[in-house]
């Protein structure tokens, strides 16, 4: 029987522990480890995932426009063009990507995009099929 949530107070019984605490995140139970009075949360990314996309949802906004299409996400440096939905999208997808790799290295330290750890927690766990139909919805 497993306990209802997994706690371990350092890295090194954490470390002891890996196994229990990567069944407590598959299971979906609070899994947590103490570091220097930090704590961070093990979690299963599929169910981050579903969660985040249900809170953020996307907000893309379409235009079209000169034959083709323009997408963008408001407050955001995210854009794409494409001559049909399909290659905007397709240009949306990189253009996440490296939104999401620009934020890991220096933006995240940026006041006006520190707060975008959720998108870029949903870009980085996604397929790209899965950011298509994210952003489409």
């Amino acid at each position: 029987m497993s306990s209802a949530s997994i706690e371990y107070g350092s890295v090194r019984e954490a470390r002891e522990h890996f196994k229990q605490l990567l069944d407590a995140a598959d299971d979906g139970r609070p899994a947590t480890v103490t570091r220097d009075s930090r704590r961070v949360a093990a979690v299963d990314a599929d169910r981050l995932l579903y969660f985040l996309t249900r809170v953020h949802p996307a907000g893309v906004e379409a235009v079209a426009e000169a034959g083709g299409w323009s997408l963008y996400l408001p407050g955001t440096p995210i854009a794409a063009d494409g001559a049909t939905i399909d290659a905007a999208v397709d240009e949306m997808i990189d253009s996440m990507r490296d939104y999401a790799e620009a934020w890991s290295q220096r933006l995240r330290l940026a006041p006006n995009h520190v707060d975008n750890w959720g998108l870029v927690q949903i870009i980085a766990l996604s397929s790209d099929e899965q950011l298509r139909t994210w952003i489409l919805t």
